[in-house]
């Protein structure tokens, strides 16, 4: 592949696809004890070759193995990690008309790397696919993520046995991921997505709440989430590519986060050192492109004006209107296009 090419590129997707309902039947006879890991991995390996293909036919220079081998988008990367266990949920997480049933997952002691993290192996997967006009782009779930996963109260009481204080949980947070975004680094990833939803709850006018705090206490948060993503970035070589993409939470379509970008937009995007934001903008939620003049630096903006929860095409002129207007706030040639979240919500 190309050494010179690094996302976010003109036109771009967020990560992870559809998963075929080939997939999805094997990874279910896999859970009910059907099939074996062998079994799976190899339903795995063609679904993620005939995705790869579709990319380059399309024209996409980034690709990725759609995220085809978790169960979700961010968990198995924390399972994998020491310290870190789960369990079937009963009650699911509050989403806007349902529960989210994933494990509930939670902090059984000291977090820190694995000797080997299963997602270097998938990257080293994707990255055997690249060709002179693609690059594998490998997504995680950012620190912050992994940070408001055992701080918020459903969870503190089992983080608690093992923490003093979410500053102490940080640290070795920021430790793991040091660890093994190194991992990835030598195997030659150097696309390196974080994904966010922490700052769709700290946007939210109810998220203080979450957190037992005021409107006012919520910026100590963000501070928090912003430092430990910034101290896990720059202690990574210059040369490895991090973008982030900030979510409000997708399931089956619906959202877990309201709000516009303004009460993250001094603390997020005057001071996370990542190349580029991805974020939604494919509807009222997310509010207007204001906030878009606090984007530090030259980093780039993908506005994620494409929508993947229903299956209307955009129109193609309100997408250019949209993207004009957008450049009232920032450059345009600091501007790319993707659709708002992953197509496997």
């Amino acid at each position: 592949m190309s050494k010179n090419l690094h996302t976010p590129f003109r036109f771009d997707y967020v990560g992870s696809f559809l998963r075929p309902d080939v997939l999805k039947q094997a990874r279910a006879d896999f859970e009910a004890g059907i099939i074996d890991k062998n079994a799976l991995t190899n339903v795995e390996d063609v679904a993620i070759r005939d995705l790869v293909r579709k990319q380059k036919e399309l024209g996409y220079q980034v690709i990725t193995d759609g995220e085809f081998r978790r169960s979700t988008w961010h968990l198995d990367f924390m399972w994998a990690l020491n310290g870190v266990g789960h369990k079937k949920t009963e009650t699911g997480l509050p989403f806007h008309d349902e529960a989210a049933m994933v494990d509930d997952t939670f902090v059984t002691g000291k977090i820190f790397a694995p000797a080997h993290h299963p997602f270097v192996d998938h990257f080293r997967f994707v990255q055997a696919l690249e060709d002179e006009n693609t690059v594998a782009k490998q997504t995680i779930p950012a620190p912050s993520q992994t940070l408001a996963q055992f701080e918020l109260p459903f969870n503190w009481s089992l983080t608690g046995r093992f923490y003093n204080s979410r500053e102490e949980l940080a640290e070795d947070i920021a430790e793991a991921y040091i660890t093994v975004c190194r991992e990835l680094y030598e195997a030659g990833c150097r696309n390196l997505q974080f994904d966010d939803t922490t700052w769709g709850m700290f946007a939210d006018a109810t998220g203080h709440q979450v957190y037992g705090t005021t409107p006012e206490g919520i910026i100590e948060f963000q501070k928090l989430h912003r430092d430990l993503n910034n101290k896990v970035i720059n202690a990574l070589p210059d040369d490895l590519i991090i973008n982030t993409h900030v979510c409000r939470g997708n399931f089956h379509s619906t959202y877990a986060n309201s709000g516009a970008y303004d009460p993250v937009a001094d603390v997020l995007f005057s001071g996370e050192q990542v190349n580029a934001f991805f974020l939604e903008f494919d509807d009222e939620r997310s509010g207007g492109f204001a906030p878009l003049a606090k984007v530090s630096d030259d980093k780039k903006v993908v506005l994620g004006l494409i929508t993947t929860k229903n299956p209307v095409l955009e129109d193609k002129q309100t997408v250019i209107n949209r993207i004009h207007e957008a450049a009232q706030y920032i450059p345009l040639d600091r501007l790319c296009l993707s659709p708002q979240c992953g197509f496997a919500s």
